[in-house]
């Protein structure tokens, strides 16, 4: 098994033939973002903390939300629904028909990149752009009202959220780069409604969902063996099922037994530094963020932030002498020039079309000896990466007793860095110490059905079902 870099082959193979001080630079830079599995085992011990204090105190540093999905899907779901996410980069719609766990779903969807000025903007003009998106999907695909005169609505919204009720949520502090006035501490949904409402759209709000919890249901409406739904990808995330019993901060009143689902918001883990090993570089991409000492974690271990790391080092390689010469790098300034793809790449190419690769990003010419530079960095940084978020997972499985199961994984971290989902169950395997010659992992990490869409349409189908049944604990309406 891995245990971080100190026995991993490919990195420290990759520096032959490099000048001797060029190697020893890179080797330091290599140590300090080695995660061993001592450190492994500290930072989840501190995990499990904050995940606990999260589940009594509403003002704890891992938010622990309470998202008034009760439990995992029956399977039985069925009907249409129409769904938005708002994510890191893209709004979604989608139209949803789910036909049982037997049968496939049918889904219809656009997505539209958001623009840059959307996100620094206001609020008016955040709600405006997804209610003209949401007008212009049902007037193309000609959808019309089937319940009440409505369309049932799943909002998903992937961003700390604290909820009195599934469908509304008071919006506690922006992520993923953004920060639009005029809405964090009010209730998105509510925001939302009102636009929809200007523009008398036939929607009806019946549940805001993280794309986290949406990942969870949508996977365990498919793989009964599905405990945990987490997000590696502009952001870092887990959901799973907890006891209310389980659960001080929760003042409902609801039997003991009843199942919850936890939306943890644990990209904040660890603001107040205490385990996590921070570089230089993680210092410099907190201070320059939006909000400097928030999301911690999230901004060591997510893919908004590895091909800024990356970045980082290389600038500081290239500043030291030790890279592209007297040649002008002006992209290497750029904040956010160079995102986690880069580094997918350099891992899954070979070298020459790496070469290339990095010439077009850079924007200019790119020595062999320059490539593999950049190849070692992204095996170190992404390593890391890897690494930490199996921290989170373990943390929820400890706390849980959780043995064996299905981590079902969203996001492009997940599903397309060549290296992320072995180095992450390697990494789980240190930390819950797993025999090293077991034949087969007892926590797997597997691909997550869409929780942005399908998901958001089962919790809305869940949602309506138990208001019917008369359990209408958790749901306000209008």
């Amino acid at each position: 098994m891995t245990r971080g870099l100190q026995s991993s082959k490919g990195p420290e193979n990759s520096l032959e033939g490099l000048p001797p001080n060029l190697q020893q630079d890179l080797i330091a830079i290599g140590n300090q973002f080695n995660v061993t599995s001592e450190k492994l085992k500290q930072i989840s011990d501190r995990f499990e903390q904050e995940l606990r204090e999260g589940l009594e105190n509403d003002d704890s540093n891992v938010s622990m939300n309470v998202t008034w999905v009760l439990g995992f899907p029956s399977g039985r779901e069925t009907g249409e629904y129409v769904t938005i996410d708002l994510g890191g980069t893209n709004l979604r719609v989608c139209w949803v028909k789910l036909n049982g766990q037997r049968e496939e779903v049918e889904m219809k969807q656009n997505a539209c990149r958001l623009p840059p000025e959307l996100k620094t903007g206001d609020s008016q003009g955040l709600w405006d752009f997804v209610a003209d998106s949401l007008e212009g999907f049902i007037e193309s695909h000609g959808l019309t009202a089937n319940r009440d005169g409505q369309l049932p609505l799943g909002f998903c919204f992937s961003y700390p959220a604290s909820q009195d009720y599934i469908d509304h949520g008071r919006l506690k502090t922006w992520t993923k780069g953004f920060d639009i006035d005029g809405v964090e501490g009010e209730d998105a949904a509510g925001q939302l409604r009102d636009a929809l409402a200007r523009r008398n759209l036939p929607l009806e709000l019946v549940a805001l969902v993280n794309d986290t919890t949406g990942a969870m249901v949508a996977s365990r409406y498919k793989d009964p063996k599905t405990i945990i739904g987490a997000i590696f990808g502009t952001g870092c995330n887990a959901a799973y099922v907890e006891d209310v019993s389980s659960i001080p901060k929760l003042k409902a009143s609801f039997p003991p037994d009843t199942a919850m689902a936890i939306n943890c918001e644990y990209g904040a883990f660890d603001n107040a530094h205490r385990v996590l090993p921070r570089t230089k570089y993680d210092i410099t991409i907190d201070e320059d963020s939006p909000r400097p000492g928030e999301q911690a974690f999230e901004k060591m271990s997510a893919g908004l932030y590895l091909g800024e790391i990356f970045r980082l080092v290389f600038l500081d390689l290239h500043q030291r002498g030790f890279i592209f010469g007297d040649r002008e790098v002006a992209a290497l300034e750029e904040p956010y020039k160079l995102d986690t793809g880069l580094l997918s790449a350099l891992e899954d190419e070979p070298l020459e079309a790496c070469r290339i690769r990095l010439e077009e990003c850079l924007c200019t010419r790119v020595t062999t000896e320059e490539t593999r530079v950049a190849i070692y960095l992204a095996v170190v940084i992404a390593t890391r990466g890897a690494r930490l978020c199996s921290c989170g997972i373990a943390a929820i499985c400890r706390m849980k007793r959780i043995s064996s199961g299905h981590v079902a994984a969203d996001g492009t971290v997940a599903n397309k860095h060549p290296k992320f989902k072995s180095r992450w169950a390697n990494a789980l395997g240190e930390i819950l110490d797993w025999p090293e010659n077991r034949e087969e992992d007892p926590i797997i990490i597997t691909s997550a059905e869409d929780g942005s869409g399908i998901g958001a349409a089962i919790i809305s189908a869940m949602t309506l079902e138990r208001i019917l049944d008369g359990n209408t604990v958790g749901v306000r309406g209008q």
